[in-house]
């Protein structure tokens, strides 16, 4: 298990987790994104809101006033997150139970410049990703081995979280499957009941009308 860790935190180190993406999003437009994310785990959402140019047929800053209504939801439905941000900024949230979190964006106005388009730039960072390490070597005041020493034990614990997840998905879904076998089964013994009863009725009708004929 020690071995197990060890390369993938040599696997992190090598490979860089890049969610960074862009949306059109139109007037009174929503837009959700689903993460799955494990259980107390930091989320970072950096955006940046760009308000479509109809003269240069390009993207420049959005205007003063111009923002973003965030709703962050957990696996439960439950709302942990609903505010308005200005037209750039950073969300953080932490996630208290591992599941699929959805994260809405939409404007925090309903009258826009004509009904101008708004481009949305995104970046999600989860776990380790979410850290300033500049900000964290000048604060504690950590040497460059200390940092890189800091950087691995964060990136284990991480991949601890990611495990412990995949063991809980594994187990809801073979929770899952075994309801759903054991509905199957229940189902199948009513129409076998149902059809065994059914012959029975039909059988005894039968014999009663061949009597019944045979007295006449």
């Amino acid at each position: 298990m020690e071995k197990f860790n060890i390369f993938c935190v040599l696997l992190l180190a090598f490979v860089v987790n890049c969610s960074g993406l862009y949306f059109h999003i139109a007037e009174t437009e929503r837009k959700c994104f689903i993460e799955e994310i494990p259980d107390e785990t930091t989320v970072i959402v950096n955006y940046k809101v760009e308000l479509y140019d109809p003269r240069s047929n390009g993207f420049m800053p959005s205007a003063p006033g111009i923002g973003m209504h965030v709703e962050v939801k957990d696996p439960d439905d439950k709302t942990i997150l609903s505010r308005v941000y200005s037209s750039e900024g950073k969300i953080t949230f932490t996630s208290h139970t591992p599941g699929e979190h959805v994260i809405c964006m939409y404007s925090n106005s309903t009258a826009w410049f004509s009904g101008s388009q708004l481009r949305v730039h995104l970046d999600i960072q989860v776990g380790d990703q979410a850290i300033d390490y500049a900000n964290v070597a000048q604060k504690e005041k950590l040497t460059e081995l200390q940092l890189r020493i800091r950087q691995l034990l964060d990136q284990v614990e991480t991949i601890t979280k990611e495990q412990n997840y995949q063991r809980y998905r594994e187990e809801r879904f073979r929770q899952t499957s075994e309801s759903t076998n054991q509905r199957v089964l229940w189902w199948s013994v009513a129409q076998t009941l149902v059809l065994v009863t059914m012959g029975f009725w039909q059988m005894r009708h039968l014999k009663s009308f061949f009597e019944a004929k045979k007295l006449v």
